[in-house]
């Protein structure tokens, strides 16, 4: 008996590793050689492909491939039918698996619905990509970003709440759970 949930509808295969209270639910696979953290949810026709790491705490929902190259840190969230690549040239008929690009995602980071994730980009730590956005390049620590292709248009609080820009000072703080961060040399830090 294993200490995670598999739906019957689902296929994890042999030499993938699952952390203890992961639940995979309906038409998902988890292919070999995946690690997947404890307490994860995989949602409904997901893909984990070989040599995906997914932290502790990730959350993906419906309708999501997580393809060879994705790392994710703990308390990932990847929104409803995002997207992955891992090739920046991709050809039908020419293999390309030698040129797998690595793809980062920082703890507490968020994928919104239908977003794209141009792989060997590094999403920062709790930053926040807006539903349909297109990420070309990397991503700072809290930053929040929409658009195609995806651009900067403020911060966000390790809460999710989007912080308001500061009047005369380089502070930052949210109105819901009260933190405080500072903005040095054009990146946003928690405040010790």
């Amino acid at each position: 008996m294993s200490d995670y949930f598999v739906h019957e509808s689902s296929y994890v295969d042999e030499g993938s590793k699952i952390g203890t209270g992961t639940k995979i639910w309906h038409f998902s696979h988890i292919m070999s050689g995946c690690i997947i953290g404890e307490n994860c949810n995989i949602g409904q026709n997901v893909v984990i492909s070989p040599g995906v790491i997914l932290g502790n705490k990730v959350k993906v929902q419906n309708n999501v491939s997580v393809y060879t190259g994705v790392e994710c840190e703990e308390g990932v969230f990847l929104g409803p039918s995002c997207v992955f690549t891992n090739v920046i040239n991709p050809r039908s008929l020419i293999e390309k698996k030698d040129e797998y690009k690595k793809t980062v995602l920082k703890k507490g980071a968020s994928i919104g619905a239908n977003a794209t994730i141009i792989c060997g980009n590094t999403i920062g730590k709790f930053a926040l990509v807006g539903a349909g956005a297109v990420v070309t390049k990397d991503i700072g620590d809290y930053e929040l970003v929409v658009g195609n292709p995806a651009k900067k248009i403020g911060y966000v609080c390790e809460c999710g709440e989007r912080l308001k820009e500061p009047s005369n000072s380089n502070d930052y703080k949210c109105n819901i759970c009260g933190r405080i961060y500072k903005l040095k040399d054009n990146t946003l830090e928690e405040e010790e």
